[in-house]
């Protein structure tokens, strides 16, 4: 059966060749990036397999909420579901960490940003539906003032907690939602991937991609993550493991998820963070 899947972050790396991966198989791929230019370039990539499925392209700046937002309303504008989400867009070093808004730029990328696309997307998602969000291994515990633009971290700092709260609301959501909502489920898809993002952070050296393709393919569609809402997928040790302790913290979760619904309440009031 085809289906539907919208994936961030798809104009290289991992989420490109992901894309590359269900548009062989057939799947309806919306393809997502920052630059027209790599869209039409990723788009051109995949119409030019044989046998790929319908691709379309989104422009969107995750690091802007009204970017998101104008993302979610394009691709409800165009579907009336969606078969699956896959969060993969995310940052860990760049020359200006913060966003217009005050925000540190991993934490509205890696964090917010999704978080905000997956609330928006829920009427296209329903219980047959999954939402795969890109943890890591490097997680640390989310330092609230840091995550509202208070406080400033340095960028293995800032990528650790923004992995870790993007775990934390992975699980909350999935709990809230219950057996009503879509599967939504947390990936390390594998440290040091060679990635752009990887090599730009610590060299040239790295795992293989295709590592990670193929967990976040089985997350997509393989009956194994049939009952994975809410849990934690670590594809260094090839198992749904126990995510870090916070995660499996009930209050900062709550904790986390006010200061999200505080955040995204602000920046729509144009309120400037910090």
């Amino acid at each position: 059966m085809t289906k539907t899947i919208l994936i961030t972050g798809s104009t290289d790396g991992i989420g490109l060749e992901t894309a590359r991966a269900l548009s062989a198989a057939g799947h309806a791929i919306l393809l997502h990036g920052r630059s027209e230019h790599k869209l039409a370039a990723a788009k051109a990539e995949l119409d030019a397999m044989p046998d790929h499925g319908a691709v379309e392209t989104y422009v969107a700046d995750l690091s802007d909420k009204a970017a998101v937002e104008t993302l979610s309303e394009a691709v409800a504008a165009r579907h009336k579901r969606i078969d699956v989400l896959i969060n993969n867009a995310g940052v860990f070093a760049v020359a200006d960490t913060r966003t217009a808004a005050g925000l540190d730029v991993r934490f509205a990328v890696n964090t917010i940003a999704p978080y905000l696309l997956t609330r928006r997307l829920m009427p296209l998602l329903d219980q047959s539906a999954r939402v795969v969000n890109l943890s890591s291994a490097a997680q640390s515990p989310v330092e609230l003032d840091a995550l509202t633009g208070e406080t400033n971290l340095s960028d293995g700092a800032a990528y650790a907690q923004s992995k870790l709260a993007l775990t934390m609301w992975s699980r909350s959501l999935a709990q809230e939602l219950g057996p009503n909502g879509p599967v939504i489920v947390a990936v390390n898809p594998g440290s040091l991937l060679n990635t752009k993002m990887v090599r730009d952070a610590y060299g040239p050296s790295g795992n293989d991609v295709a590592i990670g393709v193929d967990i976040l393919v089985r997350a997509a569609l393989s009956d194994e993550f049939a009952d994975a809402s809410g849990l934690y997928f670590d594809n260094d040790s090839g198992q749904f493991a126990r995510p870090h302790a916070d995660a499996l913290d009930p209050q900062k979760c709550e904790q986390l998820t006010q200061s999200l619904e505080a955040i995204l309440q602000n920046l729509g009031n144009g309120t400037k963070i910090s």
